[in-house]
C-alpha cells in the first residue's frame, strides 16, 4: 500500500507540475506539441527513477559535505546516457527539445526528489517514487501538449482533427499560450482538489 502511494503521489497529490510548481522551465518550453512532452517527460521519468535508486543505494557512503555535488554527479550521469541515446535513436525529436535534454540535471524535480526523498528512504521506495514522479510529469507534459497542439494547429500528436488548411488559434503554439493553458489547468485542479 505504501508503494502505490508512494506512485501515485506524483500524478495527484504531489504532482510537480500542478501541485508543487517545480519544473516550469522544460514544461513550458517545450510542451507546444504532445509528442514533446511524451520525450520530455520519458527522459525526465528515467533520469529521475534511476538517480533516484542510485543516490539511495549510495546514501550510506556520500559525506554530507559533497552529498549535493554527488547527487549532481549521479544526475548528470544518466542525462548524458539520455542525451545519447536520443541523438542516436530519435534525431528529430533531440533536435526538436534541444537544450532542455541537458538541461534536465538541474531540473528542481530530479534534484528535489534526491535530496527530500532518495537520500533517506530506501532503495525500492526511491525507485517508485521516482516513478511516480517522473510519470506524473510526463502525464502533465503531454496534457498541456494535446491541449496547446489541439488549439494552436489543429491536430493531436500530429494527427489534424480539422480541416488541414484551416490554421488553429497561433497564440496557443506560443510561449503565452503556454502560461495560459497552465494556469486555467491548475486552477481547474486546485478548484478540484478543494472539493474532493
Amino acid at each position: 500500500m505504501n508503494q502505490w502511494s508512494n506512485f501515485t503521489k506524483g500524478f495527484i497529490k504531489e504532482s510537480p507540475t500542478f501541485v508543487l510548481v517545480l519544473g516550469m522551465c522544460p514544461t513550458l518550453g517545450v510542451s507546444s506539441a504532445a509528442i514533446n512532452g511524451v520525450g520530455m517527460g520519458l527522459a525526465t521519468t528515467f533520469v529521475l527513477a534511476m538517480s533516484n535508486l542510485f543516490i539511495s543505494a549510495l546514501k550510506d557512503f556520500i559525506p554530507d559535505k559533497v552529498r549535493i555535488p554527488a547527487f549532481i554527479v549521479v544526475i548528470a550521469s544518466f542525462v548524458t546516457m539520455v542525451d545519447l541515446v536520443m541523438a542516436a535513436y530519435v534525431p528529430a525529436l533531440h533536435k526538436t527539445l534541444g537544450i532542455f535534454i541537458p538541461l534536465i540535471v538541474v531540473n528542481c524535480i530530479v534534484l528535489g526528489r534526491a535530496e527530500a526523498f532518495a537520500s533517506r528512504n530506501s532503495v525500492i521506495s526511491s525507485l517508485v517514487d521516482g516513478l511516480g514522479m517522473g510519470l506524473g510529469f510526463t502525464f502533465a507534459l503531454i496534457l498541456l501538449g494535446c491541449i496547446r497542439e489541439a488549439l494552436g494547429n489543429g491536430s493531436i500528436f500530429g494527427y489534424k482533427f480539422i480541416n488541414p488548411t484551416s490554421d488553429g488559434i497561433l497564440i496557443f503554439v506560443l510561449a503565452p499560450g503556454a502560461f495560459i493553458t497552465l494556469g486555467f489547468l491548475i486552477a481547474l485542479i486546485n478548484r478540484f482538489r478543494k472539493t474532493s
